[in-house]
């Protein structure tokens, strides 16, 4: 199965070298290259793409703002391509409807693996990226609770005394197989449980898992 990629970064050179690593695989292609959201936006309603490799910060429209619009629009995934020092674009794309995060010097066979896991359904979680994301958000100043983070945390009574376990697991970044480990049960049983904590607070996959678990408090980062 060819995975049809679309890649989104201001830097030309950036996008060749890029598109130069995934063709030399035979299971993903690049169909398209834009170098900013807005015109990635206006690509996919003519493109079709199984996954976006957006950048965050580039002219006219941000990968934030691209993101929020390919979603809403039920187009592909986005994964986000970021830099330590744009954690903060990476969060905000997180929580418009981005399936994960990628630093942009990751080895090539990390990202590969990340575009393959998201062309299946997942999310990429990665304990060593989101921990520290998550960590230095913690440390600003808290938001105005919004409606949506509101109605979870009263939906988290909910959950059972496993499923929220298995929420502050996923939280940490944990894979089934290893939250499995953790609470010595089968990893198929893992995956109903996750399941169930989607489905209960309405979420649409891992990723915003962890960003509700730290909204909410089910963890605090640094703490957990």
């Amino acid at each position: 199965m060819t995975t049809r990629i679309v890649l989104v970064d201001d830097q030309e050179m950036y996008r060749w070298g890029f598109r130069m690593a995934l063709e030399s695989r035979p299971e993903f292609e690049v169909v398209a290259e834009a170098d900013d959201g807005d015109t990635a936006v206006e690509l996919l309603r003519s493109v079709e793409a199984d996954v976006v490799l957006m950048d965050v910060r580039m002219p006219r429209m941000d990968g934030v703002e691209a993101t929020r619009r390919i979603r809403a629009g039920d187009g592909p995934r986005v994964l986000i391509l970021t830099t330590f020092d744009l954690d903060e674009y990476a969060y905000e794309a997180i929580r418009a409807g981005a399936s994960g995060f990628l630093l942009k010097d990751a080895p090539f066979e990390e990202v590969a693996a990340a575009i393959t896991h998201v062309r299946q359904g997942d999310a990429v979680v990665a304990p060593s990226t989101t921990r520290r994301l998550l960590d230095r958000f913690a440390a600003l100043p808290p938001a105005p609770e919004e409606p949506r983070a509101r109605a979870a945390a009263r939906t988290l009574a909910r959950l059972t005394d496993r499923e929220r376990q298995v929420l502050r697991l996923v939280a940490r970044g944990m894979a089934n197989a290893e939250i499995a480990a953790e609470l010595v049960i089968a990893e198929g049983t893992v995956r109903v449980h996750v399941s169930r904590v989607l489905a209960k607070l309405g979420l649409r996959d891992r990723v915003q898992a962890v960003v509700l678990a730290y909204e909410t408090g089910v963890v605090e980062a640094g703490r957990d």
